[in-house]
């Protein structure tokens, strides 16, 4: 195909019209960019100058000058409160020998006077005056304070109720143990009342069942003591409260006395005695031990578990500590049999758990008791005594009570602490 010369140049002058469009577009477009990227960093450089809290747009002027600057005093003389009363108590404020005085009058002792206007009072309080420390309405305050607080403290005494007859078929001394009252639970909640008959022929034992602590207790049982003497001889009766707790410790709180002279006076009334603390024992305990104890009547087997010693207190045990127990069953006076446990070195609270069997017939166990020996081995041939204990009819305190609770318990394993004595 062939184009005229015409045609060609009009396709030429548009070609170029067009390429010439579109430069100028092109430059239009690029100067429009470049106008919009100055506005935007004209606007940044503004926020850049604006001020804020590092950049104040004040600006202040410093003078110089040669005169002392001196500091504003923002010190205050102190509040002075009037001074209130230390006790408070109702007891002193109520007290017979105790006024309370007014003063509106400053202390001689004091001279410094305060400024009026520093003093936080008010014209409705009163100032009182206290007796001063080591004064003598002090002195008879606090002493005031002490009995009554002795007073209200001191709790009162076990009361016990009983009454007394004399069986002249039988020759016996009934004590019939009836009630007791203000028994306290801190030695223990279980308690019971024993009694004690000494003459010159002996001495024999008798006690009641074991009651719960409570406000009132109520026995209502009868001690048996032979006196085929009668009650005219030399002798006397004496009645003890003891608590026991949940460790088998058997406390005395509360002990009366009486002659058998006064028997005949007593016979057949109602007396009510107030139980006082009782004396200290002048045997001193060297330790504890604990025993378990059963009887099969089956078997006619008495059993005996050693298992532990506590607060053992001899000057034995200083150099060399080897211990065990011996046990003795005695009949009457007779020693029928003995046996040891296994010695433990080195503990001041030795551990055997060692339980040891004895035939006894059951109709000699009223008439049957164990005694027992803690022994330290301090050398070779060389063994001492640190302490021993009787468990049986015959005996008293613990190891009385130990055994009847074995013999009205048959088939039971009852432990319990015995105290130990040189």
């Amino acid at each position: 195909m062939i184009f005229s010369a015409p045609v060609i140049a009009l396709g030429a002058t548009l070609g170029t019209a067009l390429g010439i469009l579109a430069i100028c577009g092109l430059s239009l477009l690029c100067k429009s960019c470049k106008k919009g990227i100055s506005e935007k960093d004209q606007e940044s450089d503004l926020e850049k100058t604006q001020p804020s809290v590092f950049h104040s747009a004040q600006q202040f002027s410093v003078k110089k000058s040669t005169e002392p600057i001196q500091p504003r005093t923002l010190l205050k003389f102190p509040r002075i409160y009037t001074p209130k009363p230390l006790v408070t108590s109702p007891e002193l404020i109520n007290s017979t020998g105790y006024t309370l005085e007014t003063t509106d009058e400053p202390s001689v002792e004091n001279t410094a006077v305060p400024d009026d206007s520093c003093l936080a009072t008010d014209d409705s309080d009163e100032v009182f005056i206290f007796p001063r420390q080591g004064s003598k309405e002090a002195l008879a305050i606090s002493e005031e304070l002490k009995r009554k607080t002795a007073a209200s403290n001191t709790a009162p005494n076990p009361k016990l109720h009983f009454c007394l007859r004399y069986n002249i078929q039988t020759l016996e001394l009934h004590v019939t143990v009836i009630e007791a009252e203000n028994v306290s639970a801190t030695q223990g909640h279980d308690c019971y009342i024993t009694g004690h008959l000494t003459t010159k022929s002996g001495r024999s034992e008798a006690l009641t069942s074991i009651r719960r602590v409570t406000p009132h207790l109520l026995w209502e049982e009868t001690l048996v003591f032979p006196l085929p003497e009668g009650y005219g001889i030399e002798g006397e009766i004496a009645l003890s409260l003891f608590n026991c707790d949940k460790f088998s410790r058997h406390t005395n709180t509360g002990v009366m006395r009486f002659k058998l002279a006064d028997v005949g006076m007593l016979s057949d009334a109602d007396c009510w005695v107030d139980l006082q603390p009782p004396k200290q024992d002048p045997a001193i305990s060297v330790g504890e031990i604990l025993l378990s104890i059963s009887y099969l009547p089956a078997a006619n087997r008495l059993g005996v578990v050693v298992m532990k010693a506590r607060s053992l207190q001899s000057d034995k045990l200083k150099d060399v500590i080897d211990l065990s127990v011996k046990l003795a069953l005695k009949h009457q006076s007779t020693k029928l049999k003995k046996k040891q446990t296994k010695r433990v070195k080195h503990k001041m609270n030795p551990v055997w758990n060692e339980m040891m069997m004895f035939e006894v017939p059951h109709e000699l166990l009223s008439q049957s008791s164990l005694d027992l020996e803690v022994l330290n081995q301090a050398c070779v041939g060389d063994v001492q005594s640190l302490g021993r204990c009787a468990i049986g009819m015959q005996s008293t305190g613990t190891g009385l009570q130990h055994w009847q609770q074995m013999l009205n318990n048959p088939r039971k394993q009852l432990a319990m602490w015995h105290p130990l004595y040189e």
